[in-house]
Parts: structure tokens; C-alpha cells; sequence
């Protein structure tokens, strides 16, 4: 039996003057599941996820969240979806405790002084209730913008690149608290620029420049990509990656620490590319293109719609 979607949007457009920003998207996102959304800087994430809160009305497009039509239900969306943007917007002069209670208020939320300890205690911010959160560093801000994003229960979380400038150790406990929300049948689309975080998600989606190119679980865009990549070994073949780069059936050579990885779509011409190469001291072995190979081949075939 197919899970149901928390949404299920066709067709959204969304323009700021001339400029297209999202063109005929489509996103479909089954209950209990995280989404990755990627794509390069510009490219309609953030305002996408503002169309699916009802922080923005489409031009044309039709859909659900959370059962909810976007248009005509946009009011009643809100009240139901948890949001983090990208730049931290609590009031930086209130303790965490304090932050958590103005949300509590603005959301007109019964039991408030019960619900804030347990935000509280969930996300290990007990111990600081009573700090301001202008003195928290980025790690445990992002901790505390999760507590209120999540404060009224809702049931889809929009994070809009919720861990830039985290430490790793910081990152990994925030993605081990989304995996326990999803347990619990909380839905979440979440944008982001690592590879690692999209790894962890469920299924992802690929946006470029406003259009979605690529969509499925991290295998299966990979498997799509038709890429085919070497791996290079062998002392100082991480500075050849420029002149190989610029040969005839390489997509992309990049240098990954002292290995190189040179992709390309056609297996006879690629080869043909790094033959000069093939031979001692160097030692070449075909591997899966990584996600962030499939992503930067995307990236080099959209076009900027802003150029």
C-alpha cells in the first residue's frame, strides 16, 4: 500500500519580474519521509519551499500539502508546517527559554510552560534555558531554531539549508533528531549543499536554475546520471586534472585528495582521454560516480536563468 503524500504539487511557477525563478515544478513527498532538495545557489529552492508553507501565492500550479490545497488553504498550511530559514531570525536579546515562550504565544499554544521544557529537554538545551541566544554559537542556535520550529507539533518541516557554517559533530547530531522526528511520522524537505546530508535522506530532488531535473533515492540518481568515472592514482596526477579536463569526451576531472576522478558519458571516448596516462606510475580503476559528481555534471548542464 502506497504511503500517502504530505505533498503533492504539479506544475508551480513563480516569477519576480522577467525573471523565472521556478518553472513547472513538481514534487511529491510521501508521509514520513525526508527529501533532500539540491541545486545551486539561485535556483528556486528557498522560494519553492515558501510556496509550500503559504509564504508565497504561485502564479499557476495546483496541489496539496498536508491535504490542504496551496491556494485556497495557504492560511490553514501554515498553522500545520514547522519552518528554519537559511539565516537565523530568533531575537538574539531573549534566553532560549524565552524565544521558545514568544513561539509558544504566537502560535496560541495551550500547556505552554509544559511544551517549552520538553522542547527544551529533547533537544539538550535544558541546561542553557536561561542564556541568550546571541551568545549561542551556531551549533546550538540551530538547535534552538529547531526547538521552535517544532514547538507547535506540526506535521511537515521545511529547513531551508538549516546546517551552513555548523561544525560536523553539530550537523550529525541535528540529522540524528530529523531521522527521530520522521520516525515519528513527521515529514520533511530539507534543502542543503552537502553531499553527506543528502545521503541521509530518503529520496532527493534536483532542482537547477527553476527547473526539477533529477528526482529518486541517492542510488537511483546516481544509476540515471549515465556517468562512468575513473579513478586515478599515482604521484602528483591530482595536478593533471586541468589538462585532462579539457580533452575530448571528459565531462569534469577533479582532484580528490591525491586521487583523481574523471567522469565522462561515453565509456570508448573517455578512455580514449586518459590513455596517455595509463601507465606506470599511475593506476586507474573504473568506480561509481559519487553523488557529487552526478550533481556538479547537473549543475554544468543547466543553464543561469539570471544571466
Amino acid at each position: 500500500m502506497n504511503e500517502p503524500l504530505a505533498i503533492d504539487v504539479r506544475g508551480l511557477n513563480k516569477s519576480f519580474g522577467d525573471k523565472r525563478v521556478v518553472a513547472d515544478v513538481d514534487i511529491q513527498v510521501p508521509t514520513g519521509r525526508i527529501c533532500g532538495f539540491l541545486g545551486p545557489n539561485g535556483s528556486g529552492k528557498t522560494t519553492t519551499l515558501r510556496m509550500l508553507c503559504g509564504l508565497l501565492t504561485p502564479d499557476s500550479g495546483t496541489g496539496t500539502c498536508l491535504g490542504l490545497d496551496i491556494i485556497r488553504d495557504a492560511a490553514a498550511i501554515k498553522r500545520r508546517v514547522g519552518y528554519m530559514t537559511q539565516k537565523f531570525s530568533l531575537y538574539d536579546d531573549l534566553t532560549i527559554a524565552e524565544n521558545l515562550m514568544f513561539a509558544a504565544r504566537v502560535h496560541g499554544l495551550d500547556r505552554r510552560r509544559e511544551r517549552v521544557d520538553q522542547a527544551l529537554e529533547r533537544l539538550g538545551l535544558a541546561g542553557r534555558r536561561d542564556q541568550l541566544a546571541g551568545t549561542l554559537s551556531g551549533g546550538w542556535k540551530q538547535r534552538m531554531a529547531l526547538a521552535v520550529a517544532t514547538l507547535h507539533e506540526p506535521r511537515l518541516l521545511l529547513l531551508d539549508e538549516p546546517t551552513a557554517g555548523v561544525d560536523p559533530k553539530a550537523r550529525r547530531t541535528f540529522w540524528d533528531e530529523i531521522h527521530e522526528l520522521a520516525g515519528q511520522g513527521l515529514t520533511v524537505l530539507v534543502s542543503t549543499h552537502y553531499m553527506d546530508e543528502a545521503e541521509r535522506c530518503h529520496e532527493i530532488a534536483y532542482i537547477a536554475y527553476g527547473h526539477l531535473i533529477a528526482r529518486g533515492t541517492a542510488d537511483q540518481v546516481v544509476a540515471g546520471s549515465g556517468l562512468v568515472t575513473f579513478n586515478g592514482e599515482g604521484p602528483g596526477i591530482d595536478r593533471l586534472a586541468h589538462e585532462i579536463a579539457a580533452r575530448p569526451g571528459v565531462a569534469m576531472a577533479a582532484p580528490f585528495g591525491a586521487s583523481l576522478h574523471v567522469s565522462g558519458t561515453d565509456r570508448a571516448a573517455l578512455e580514449a582521454a586518459i590513455a596517455p596516462w595509463r601507465r606506470e606510475p599511475f593506476i586507474w580503476t573504473q568506480t561509481a560516480p559519487s553523488l557529487e559528481d552526478v550533481f556538479i555534471r547537473l549543475m554544468d548542464q543547466s543553464q543561469d536563468n539570471f544571466q
